[in-house]
């Protein structure tokens, strides 16, 4: 796998945390922490984004005991703090978790989301972008995920594992979803390297992995953890085939749709297995966890719903979604692949 090099900052959060990783970790080194701004811009975003593929894949250059650092630890947990906070007032106070997985099980008859959009509407450039977008989480699928299972109890731990059992390609590593991702990613002429597009991926979409690695890499966020994963298990068939036919629409090859048509059948017999076998056993065993898994699906649903908004917006109004344009988007600063 390649490692990405460190990003370009958005702004004096990242430019400070930028500056110390491209240093050695010496114990005495300090982490300047300059005002944190908007807990949704792109410097807070970014910068915790940074904090957090730390531990995942890392960056070329830096110094991988940095991951464990107590200065960039306590940046992160400033960057944290707002991010959640925001998360929290957007998302309101969560519903019962019934109502709350009961919301997941129907779509709006009137659909008006990226997948809609691509199907009805969308041009290659725009399905190219999208990719883009959800690159830096599907390059690392299953990952942030992960990190709940020594923190769930029997026999919740086990089905949970059942089902990343499947996003790992169940014992064929060349089905793991990850490859399969990036392969549709060659197949719309777009550079399948872990992390490639970092530097053009604008913040709605940082949002949206940073939530998964916050409520990963907190124990006391195991519950919010599961609301999310259920969110996705349960919601991305319906999403997952319209994406195929829009692709298949825009000139994919079998290679390039057979990511969304994997997810198409996989995720319809997760669905069962996550409400049943994860979430139902799991608030047996601790009822304290049900508004915390209600509230990862409303978190879920907001950040979501905020970069569909970006997309859509910007599509709409004729121009690119990312920082960086593609080299067949609208746009004045260009990229290849």
């Amino acid at each position: 796998m390649c490692t990405p090099p460190l990003p370009r900052a958005r702004g004096p959060v990242g430019a400070s945390l930028f500056t110390a990783l491209a240093a050695p970790p010496a114990p005495a080194v300090k982490v300047l922490r300059p005002p944190l701004g908007d807990p949704w811009g792109e410097d807070l975003q970014l910068a915790l984004y940074a904090c957090y593929e730390l531990h995942y894949q890392g960056f070329a250059g830096v110094d991988p005991t940095w991951e464990w650092h107590p200065s960039l630890l306590a940046l992160r947990a400033e960057l944290e703090h707002a991010y959640l906070a925001a998360v929290r007032q957007e998302a309101g106070p969560p519903p019962p978790l019934q109502r709350a997985l009961s919301g997941l099980l129907t779509e709006d008859a009137d659909g008006t989301g990226p997948s809609h959009h691509l199907l009805e509407h969308g041009e290659r450039w725009q399905a190219r972008e999208y990719l883009v977008h959800r690159s830096l989480y599907h390059l690392k699928e299953g990952d942030p995920q992960m990190w709940v299972v020594p923190r769930l109890p029997h026999p919740a731990k086990g089905a949970l594992v059942t089902v990343q059992y499947d996003e790992y390609g169940g014992g064929r590593p060349e089905r793991a979803h990850a490859v399969l991702f990036a392969e549709m990613m060659a197949d719309f002429d777009l550079d399948p390297n872990y992390g490639h597009y970092l530097d053009a991926v604008p913040a709605p979409a940082l949002a949206v992995v940073n939530l998964m690695s916050l409520f990963g890499l907190h124990r006391s966020l195991r519950g919010a953890l599961v609301g999310q994963f259920a969110t996705v298990e349960i919601t991305s068939p319906p999403g997952a085939a319209r994406l195929a036919q829009a692709l298949e629409r825009l000139g994919a090859s079998p290679a390039g749709t057979l990511f969304y048509r994997e997810h198409v059948l996989a995720d319809a017999v997760h669905e069962q297995l996550v409400r049943r076998t994860v979430i139902t056993p799991l608030v047996e065993d601790e009822p304290t966890l049900a508004p915390d898994i209600a509230f990862g699906i409303t978190a879920t649903g907001v950040v979501d719903g905020r970069l569909d908004a970006h997309l859509l917006r910007s599509w709409r109004a004729g121009r690119s979604s990312l920082l960086t344009a593609l080299d067949d988007a609208p746009g004045i600063r260009r990229r290849k692949g």
